[in-house]
């Protein structure tokens, strides 16, 4: 699936991208693993991820938090990363998609939690893979109802999925959990992957 390298303006930043643009209205923004940890647009998991909602004729844009990359700014602790979100959320809602998901893997997860959590954030269906449940601290009431899909591995120790079975519980969103599958998900992407498109085939039905 073909992607454009480009650079979305967020206030006195410069955010570094990958779009994707498919001929539909629906978009997804996907947020990379932590910033200070080698996380990047270009982790295996966040790559799993665009090709599955690529492949299902969704536009997508994958972006380097401040401080990553190209991506002008530094890290702070997931306060301007949550402005970062916004930036990109609002540049697929301007350039005409309708219906914006919003897909987060750990960190990522984490800070689009943030995002989600208030009344008027532009994402219409959230994913959140392995969020870091004994790492960061989540606020899950103001979640309920949010957060659509949440998969994790049974061999994750940042994000075991017994408590995130009661998290999932609690919030009404489904948990899918994939068996051997540590917190990097290496040798699990194509499950990822279908994990993804299959629920993406039955948002679209409904």
């Amino acid at each position: 699936m073909r992607e454009e390298k480009i650079l979305i303006k967020n206030n006195a930043l410069v955010i570094e991208a990958l779009l994707h643009r498919a001929s539909g209205e629906r978009g997804a923004v996907i947020c990379h693993p932590h910033s200070l940890m080698g996380g990047s647009m270009y982790n295996n998991v966040v790559e799993a991820l665009q090709e599955a909602f690529a492949s299902e004729g969704i536009s997508t844009l994958r972006f380097n938090f401040r401080g990553v990359g190209s991506s002008t700014g530094s890290y702070s602790e997931g306060v301007g990363e949550k402005e970062d979100i916004w930036a990109a959320g609002n540049y697929l809602k301007t350039s005409g998609l309708r219906e914006i998901f919003f897909a987060g893997y750990s960190f990522g997860a984490w800070v689009g939690a943030g995002v989600i959590a208030q009344p008027d954030h532009p994402f219409c269906s959230s994913v959140f893979v392995a969020p870091p449940i004994d790492y960061f601290e989540f606020d899950w009431p103001p979640l309920k109802n949010k957060i659509d899909l949440m998969i994790c591995g049974d061999a994750d120790s940042f994000c075991p999925w017994e408590p995130l079975k009661d998290a999932s519980k609690k919030i009404n969103a489904l948990l899918e959990v994939i068996g051997g599958a540590d917190h990097f998900f290496m040798g699990k992407e194509k499950k990822l992957v279908i994990l993804l498109r299959d629920y993406l085939a039955k948002k679209n039905i409904n």
